[in-house]
């Protein structure tokens, strides 16, 4: 992937469609109830039956929150009572060990990654426990090459604690920052100081963590170009290892929380592209690396190293450096990716409980993969992570003749060729620079589920 980007404000309004983000191909529109226990048993048995079984990563979800952040669409659970995290850590620890019976004791753990909600709801005494259930049941890599991040809210958590989640075995922070502004913090109700940010990435660098990360939004109420520019000016100023700055999706007849947001208070669309050309301004001439979608990181991060290298990788929780692992979903909503599946667990607290109760795992839907599927899911991938594709690769990993397996989905790509945000070669498929933050829609042309088969509502590609 070329190391420039550009940005074209007419070519990113063109192009600013929704669209998939390709953290999954097919995407989860695609999953279905009749993928079922059994289904997944399967998927998890056939693994570990592969010449060479991959390593295994975990993505753990903790839905509660103490308060309601406005703009949140994730699955969570407001409560400030403490004990059902108590209750839910007793049947979470109760599908570890029915999912680690999956899987060959010999798969090492080489990934871990806790979201929400907000992972720092619990304590430090509860994480503790937690880690403690995860070594007893899987072969948890104990070298510092592993990858265990967690979910930083800073407003839960003081400086003692960053140090006792390094102790765990944690290696990585994300910090959910979105704007240091007052008026944006208060219209979104999430108000925190950046004194408290400041110490809790400077605890995290004593404590050596090897990457620290802060996620942005950029399209709150309340927003203006003046005022972010002071928010990232800070935000260079603390210099993160990682950068996640994210386009605001306010679907406020979906997302009852947006529905408290003052309607007066929404920017203007043409002033979320503003923000999106500052935000690249600033990062990139302050030395960050623009990794793809919403992503930055300094030249010398494990992730700017891979992406330079070829070897970067994309997951559902976004890139990442590691080898590709079957991915094991724990806990309420959570979505796994074992051999050629996915799997999606139960959206209520109250049906995990229940499935559990009964000996069952929580798995609510998901997808087998046809040969179609692996075909697509592969050029997706790769130019997702590497802004490439190269067709010899894909015809050897799969019998095809690329120009003429994929002939209509490179017609559709006649406009993009046009607009200069890609080439088509006789042997590769390349993004050009001013195509990169247009990914998406590049991808789209080789999605067979878009169009009217196609449920669900997307963010917008840009």
């Amino acid at each position: 992937m070329g190391q420039s980007l550009n940005f074209n404000r007419a070519l990113v309004e063109k192009y600013d469609r929704p669209g998939p983000r390709y953290t999954s191909y097919p995407t989860a529109p695609q999953f279905h109830q009749a993928f079922a226990v059994d289904d997944y048993q399967h998927a998890a048995q056939a693994s570990n039956q592969v010449p060479a079984p991959k390593p295994l990563s975990l993505y753990i979800h903790i839905p509660f929150c103490k308060s309601l952040c406005y703009y949140c669409a994730c699955n969570k659970i407001i409560t400030q009572k403490t004990h059902r995290a108590v209750e839910y850590l007793t049947y979470l620890k109760r599908e570890i060990a029915m999912q680690a019976e999956l899987f060959a004791s010999t798969r090492k753990l080489t990934q871990l990654h806790l979201g929400g909600g907000t992972p720092t709801y619990l304590t430090g005494a509860q994480l503790a426990d937690l880690m403690d259930s995860l070594h007893q049941a899987f072969d948890m890599d104990d070298s510092d090459d592993h990858e265990f991040s967690i979910e930083v809210d800073p407003r839960t958590i003081d400086t003692e604690q960053i140090h006792n989640l390094r102790q765990l075995g944690f290696n990585r922070l994300s910090f959910g920052v979105q704007d240091f502004d007052a008026d944006v913090q208060a219209a979104v109700n999430r108000v925190q100081s950046e004194e408290q940010v400041y110490a809790l990435v400077a605890a995290a660098r004593e404590a050596q963590f090897k990457s620290v990360s802060v996620d942005l939004i950029y399209g709150l109420p309340l927003q203006t170009v003046a005022s972010f520019d002071t928010t990232l000016s800070k935000i260079i100023a603390l210099r993160p290892d990682r950068i996640a700055a994210y386009s605001y999706a306010h679907l406020p007849e979906l997302v009852r929380a947006q529905r408290l947001i003052r309607r007066e208070d929404m920017p203007p669309p043409e002033r979320k592209l503003e923000l999106l050309e500052l935000t690249i301004e600033r990062l990139t001439a302050a030395g960050y690396v623009y990794i793809g979608m919403d992503h930055f990181a300094l030249p010398d991060d494990e992730l700017a190293l891979a992406r330079a290298n070829g070897t970067l990788q994309r997951n559902f929780q976004g890139y990442s450096t590691h080898a590709d692992c079957d991915l094991i979903g724990l806990g309420v909503s959570s979505i796994g990716k074992v051999g050629d599946s996915y799997s999606q667990s139960v959206k209520e607290l109250s049906q995990y409980y229940a499935r559990l109760d009964q000996g069952l795992l929580p798995v609510h839907r998901g997808y087998r993969l046809s040969a179609d599927d692996l075909l697509r899911r592969e050029v997706i991938s790769d130019l997702m992570c590497h802004g490439r594709v190269d067709f010899a690769k894909i015809e050897a990993n799969h019998g095809i003749r690329f120009v003429e397996y994929f002939a209509e989905s490179l017609a559709k790509l006649d406009e993009q060729v046009a607009d200069g945000l890609v080439e088509i070669h006789a042997d590769a498929l390349l993004l050009l620079p001013q195509g990169h933050l247009m990914m998406r829609s590049v991808a789209m042309a080789f999605d067979a589920y878009l169009g009217g088969e196609q449920k669900g509502r997307f963010s917008r590609t840009v």
